[in-house]
């Protein structure tokens, strides 16, 4: 999958969109997903990370709320597949600046939709170790 230009995306994206989405969705999306937006969520607070890597943030974040992405979230099992591809790739990019505050934060939040095991399989959260993952 092509990657779409997240740019497009900056304007779509508000905490409040984000937080009444990633509610909706939690289950249908999976722990893996939610976790992931999570993160890139909590790291937009963190002085951790480059305001540069802040926008790409707020891109993927707002592609994922934005209702008009490259496959349409309403199509069961790919309509979020597309999300989650962003989301990883935007989150590989920028998981060096990740602090484990943040990750416990999400997980905690995590913890509110889902059981101890999905919680916990997200510990994997990437195919291979993000210095793996192409960029």
């Amino acid at each position: 999958m092509e990657l779409p230009d997240l740019q497009k995306y900056k304007d779509k994206f508000s905490k409040q969109r984000f937080i009444d989405k990633i509610q909706r969705i939690a289950k249908r999306a999976g722990a893996k997903l939610v976790y992931a937006a999570l993160i890139l969520y909590y790291s937009m607070e963190s002085d951790k990370v480059s305001v540069k890597d802040k926008a790409v943030i707020i891109g993927a974040l707002g592609y994922l709320i934005s209702p008009l992405d490259v496959v349409p979230d309403a199509i069961p099992i790919a309509g979020l597949a597309d999300d989650l591809t962003v989301l990883l790739y935007v989150l590989h990019k920028v998981w060096g600046e990740v602090s484990e505050e943040v990750k416990e934060k999400a997980k905690s939040k995590l913890s509110k939709w889902f059981d101890e095991d999905e919680v916990n399989a997200v510990e994997d959260i990437f195919a291979e170790s993000p210095s793996d993952m192409p960029v």
